[in-house]
């Protein structure tokens, strides 16, 4: 009986190994070059005048990562790029390497302020664009998603946010695991948050029609609730199926220091606010078993094609 448990045991975890995705995870493999097709983008936009698109990159004490961060948003080469950086006044060498791009900069300011929700407000107040984001700095933007992120929303006026998928990448710039989402689904934004937030823009109109800020209470989930306030208000949100952007994986980023503390203070207190209370781990489980699934399916396509293309 107790070697049928042990057997029972390692068939469940293997089980689990087929079927979960990566989505939600930090890092599903061993470190590796980035491997990344790029998508190009419609010829035909380079004829026209294209929607300003405001980038607003909120930093503190990030002086090793900003670098690279400010470099793949510059060399994104969009014609109509409105980049703002706004510190919360680092101590390390984060000043240094802003000014060395400053002359691509619209506007930058190194002052204290009350948190990270607090200084991409202070950015967006200064912003004039159609499309918003905001890139932390520590993060990457993959190439050509400006123009991806532009060529969707002028095809698809009814759509006022989109996402797309997410590369997972350690401290040296090698790629530790992707996010390949499904189709969004609100019901299941209500249970957890799967929006990769740095491949997230949204328009000036659904900025404005939800108060055009964040909440500056919250310190770690100010972006799930921003999702589901743009939910609330029946905007249109689309998930791309492209990799938009490259999240980093290190020690000193609030997803792997604050995960335990105050983000799941702030996760708690959004699911009791949408749900009405806290829910278990076999209920979370259960309301996104789908969701999930239909990631790893297509996780599985895409590894499928990437072998096939491989191969020929």
């Amino acid at each position: 009986m107790f070697g049928l448990k042990i057997i029972m045991g390692r068939l469940e975890v293997s089980i689990m190994q087929v079927l979960r995705p990566g989505v939600g995870q930090l890092g599903t493999y061993s470190p590796r070059p980035v491997s990344l097709r790029l998508v190009q983008p419609n010829t035909q936009l380079r004829g026209q005048v294209l929607p300003r698109i405001s980038i607003v990159v909120p930093s503190f004490n990030q002086g090793r990562f900003i670098g690279k961060t400010l470099r793949s948003i510059i060399d994104q080469q969009y014609p109509n790029l409105e980049l703002i950086v706004v510190d919360g006044g680092s101590t390390d060498n984060t000043l240094c390497v802003i000014k060395q791009y400053e002359a691509h900069l619209a506007w930058w300011v190194s002052e204290p302020d009350s948190g990270q929700a607090a200084a991409i407000n202070k950015g967006f107040i200064r912003s004039t664009g159609d499309i918003m984001a905001w890139i932390n700095s520590d993060d990457l933007v993959a190439p050509g998603a400006f123009y991806q992120v532009a060529d969707y929303l002028i095809k698809h006026p009814e759509t006022q946010v989109v996402y797309g998928d997410r590369i997972l990448i350690n401290e040296e710039c090698l790629e530790i695991g992707r996010w390949i989402l499904p189709r969004h689904s609100n019901r299941v934004l209500k249970w957890v948050d799967f929006v990769p937030q740095e491949t997230l823009y949204w328009t000036r109109k659904a900025w404005n029609l939800v108060g055009a800020q964040l909440d500056e209470k919250l310190r770690f989930a100010m972006d799930w609730d921003f999702l589901l306030r743009l939910s609330e208000k029946q905007i249109n949100i689309q998930h791309l199926p492209i990799f938009l952007g490259l999240f980093r994986v290190h020690q000193n980023q609030k997803t792997s220091s604050q995960m335990s503390s105050i983000g799941q203070q702030e996760i708690q207190m959004i699911q009791r606010r949408e749900l009405g209370y806290v829910p278990t781990m076999l209920q979370l489980i259960l309301n996104t078993l789908l969701y999930l699934l239909s990631a790893r399916f297509r996780e599985v396509g895409l590894m499928f094609d990437m072998n096939r293309n491989v191969s020929a």
